[in-house]
């Protein structure tokens, strides 16, 4: 095998970058293990480009190391990554990109537009409304609403709201992440995640389910997520009926926003089938994350999943 030099990026300017630098140190360690040669590049809290020695090198520095390499790998997940900032600046650079472009990490990032895309497609998605600052003052609690931001990850700033009270406090942890908010129609259903790769003969290949296992009147929020042991099992187990509508449904999202590499799209399996939740164009990517752990449950494991996300990547 011919060794592939890839620029691996992490950290970020958002609310995630601590789970971006596990991402992407666990990523560049496995393409190291492969036999390519990871480059670390590093974006801090402030945005200052920093080396594999955590030096800062400017962005300047930064594009001449992306331009060294043969592909980049960005592991950004949020603004400022994952919304498609980096794979335009890959662009820009002329440097070839893992992962989705500029304009599917865009939409994918944007919760809101991801419901309308949904709705276009006749795909289920949960009933929300779009909030402004303006706009939330005037909104009165009626009933137990989801508040999350419109454009953040890892679940930062969502809240589970049971009671008129606890309304205004959701409200701002929200926009302490965004400017705009949903407030969404609380689902009961099972959570279940589908990962869908793109090939570069436009091909798709689905990686079997994974169901989050989230305590009753809970939500999957950033504490559950991050406060312990994951409660995952994969496969799924779904029948066949169901397997088929929210893979269907995943490959549709994926093709409808553009997205590109993989992609894990996440559903609540409800009584009346399967409602979309969000799109990460950059899920969590260690061994443990999601995505990892529903491909290798089909037999391609961390090491193999991310040289063919490299290759594929590379000009034919």
């Amino acid at each position: 095998m011919t060794p592939i030099r890839v620029a691996v990026i992490g950290g970020g300017r958002n609310c995630e970058h601590d789970v971006s630098l596990a991402s992407a140190a666990a990523v560049a360690d496995a393409l190291d293990q492969a036999g390519h040669h990871a480059v670390r590049l590093t974006i801090d809290p402030a945005g200052v480009w920093r080396d594999g020695e955590g030096q800062p090198i400017g962005l300047a520095a930064a594009v001449d190391v992306l331009r060294s390499c043969a592909v980049a790998f960005p592991v950004l997940h949020g603004p400022r990554g994952e919304d498609g900032t980096l794979a335009a600046l890959c662009g820009l650079a002329d440097v070839p990109c893992v992962g989705s472009p500029l304009g599917a990490g865009a939409l994918a990032m944007d919760k809101w537009a991801t419901k309308l895309v949904a709705g276009a497609l006749g795909i289920a998605a949960a009933p929300a409304r779009l909030l402004t600052r303006a706009e939330a003052r005037s909104y009165a609690f009626t009933h137990p609403v989801v508040v999350k931001p419109v454009a953040a990850g890892s679940s930062h700033g969502v809240t589970l709201v049971g009671e008129a009270a606890a309304l205004g406090p959701a409200l701002e942890a929200a926009f302490a992440h965004d400017h705009r908010v949903l407030v969404e129609e609380v689902m009961t259903g099972r959570e279940i995640d589908v990962a869908v790769l793109g090939r570069p003969d436009g091909s798709r290949v689905v990686a079997p389910p994974l169901e989050i296992l989230v305590p009753d009147g809970r939500i999957f929020d950033h504490a559950a997520k991050y406060g312990g042991p994951p409660a995952f099992v994969v496969p799924a187990p779904l029948d066949e009926v169901a397997r088929k509508q929210i893979e269907q449904a995943a490959v549709s999202m994926y093709d409808a926003l553009g997205c590109a590499g993989v992609v894990r799209v996440d559903f609540f399996l409800t009584a009346h089938g399967p409602v979309l939740n969000e799109v990460n164009t950059t899920p969590g990517f260690t061994a443990q994350s999601q995505v990892p752990r529903m491909f290798a449950a089909a037999g391609t494991p961390f090491g193999a999943l991310l040289d063919l996300l490299v290759r594929d990547a590379l000009p034919a």
